[in-house]
């Protein structure tokens, strides 16, 4: 006999099949219509992320995802607040400062291309970095990490800086340079914001844009695919907005594949943070110093670590799906809440 959480979770699950299935599979990646309500109309977001908010680096690694979304969200009719690390925070995971000083400094000079998408919204889509110390950022400050600006934020930083006492509805973070699944999801800083705004009880997206497999010389994401990740991401969380699925009980990590000029992702699949082991550090000495730097995890092989499970979320992202995945503060998610957003996003397969 099935337990009874599980019991419950498949009954939930089957009624909410019945009612999504009547929603056309296109439907959470449609932009508004003309002359309609838009799907984000009202919605307030605090978008944070782990890359940065400067977009000074000529590929983009350092923030242009987050303007990517900035732009769809408020395309969307968001009223979108960014409040993230002052530098690059790659790999800073859950990490947290719990003394000291943080700055909070607004940027007015935004990168010329998205400086107008959100000059209709209430908040005008306001930036703000944030550093370590008491003194204004600048380039050699230390910045905050992503699990920072989002506690900085729902602690008091939104209400100081954007006027919001009782916000925001949901917390975005990234979309992140390359992809967030199996192993590197524990090191992961967008993950790290996004599990911080669900301790606080907020719901929370992170989102990640996959490599382009075709450029062997470095890991680079095409800017196509952080487009694509951002006007994907605003039309899910519309539809996860209009059925009431988005809650704080779990992360919803989703992934976005690299996909050839014209194509379209195969579908949207529920799945499972994998086991295998995709990156491993690499340390080499110099008498008393190390240089610390990656590898990627060759299958079956020492030291890296394979996958084992039938759902995981790498393997499925290599076929050409977005994945969803649920995260709880452990990683893992078990519970029975993510019952009807697993079954909607069966149901858009």
């Amino acid at each position: 006999m099935k337990p009874r959480a599980s019991r419950r979770a498949t009954a939930l699950a089957a009624a909410a099949s019945s009612l999504l299935l009547a929603i056309p599979a296109s439907a959470q990646t449609q932009p508004a219509r003309s002359g309609g309500t838009p799907p984000l109309a009202g919605f307030r977001v605090l978008l944070s992320n782990d890359d940065s908010m400067q977009m000074a680096r000529p590929n983009g690694a350092d923030g242009k995802g987050l303007y990517e979304v900035r732009r769809a969200l408020c395309a969307a009719g968001a009223d979108v607040v960014v409040i993230a690390p002052w530098a690059n925070q790659s790999g800073a995971g859950t990490g947290s400062t719990t003394s000291g000083q943080l700055t909070v400094e607004q940027r007015n000079a935004l990168p010329p291309e998205y400086a107008h998408d959100c000059s209709g919204a209430p908040a005008r889509g306001a930036v703000y970095g944030v550093c370590k110390g008491a003194t204004p950022c600048g380039p050699a400050s230390l910045s905050a990490t992503p699990a920072d600006t989002v506690r900085l934020a729902l602690g008091g930083g939104l209400a100081a800086k954007a006027g919001w006492t009782d916000g925001p509805d949901l917390v975005v973070s990234g979309t992140n340079y390359g992809q967030n699944v199996a192993s590197v999801v524990n090191d992961s800083g967008t993950v790290g914001a996004a599990l911080a705004a669900i301790e606080e009880g907020v719901p929370a997206v992170a989102l990640s844009s996959s490599y382009d497999p075709t450029v062997t010389t470095s890991l680079e994401v095409a800017d196509r695919t952080y487009r694509e990740t951002g006007e994907y991401a605003a039309g899910f969380i519309g539809q996860l907005r209009r059925h009431d699925l988005l809650r704080p009980d779990f992360v919803v990590n989703v992934n976005y594949p690299y996909l050839p000029v014209g194509q379209r992702p195969r579908g949207t699949a529920w799945t499972a943070v994998g086991t295998q082991k995709l990156v491993r550090n690499v340390y080499t000495a110099s008498g008393d110093t190390f240089t610390v730097g990656a590898a990627a995890c060759t299958p079956a092989t020492e030291n890296c670590r394979p996958e084992t499970k039938r759902d995981a979320d790498f393997a499925t992202l290599q076929r050409g799906y977005v994945t969803v995945t649920p995260l709880g503060p452990d990683r893992t998610y078990t519970g029975a809440k993510d019952a009807r957003l697993a079954a909607y996003v069966r149901s858009h397969r």
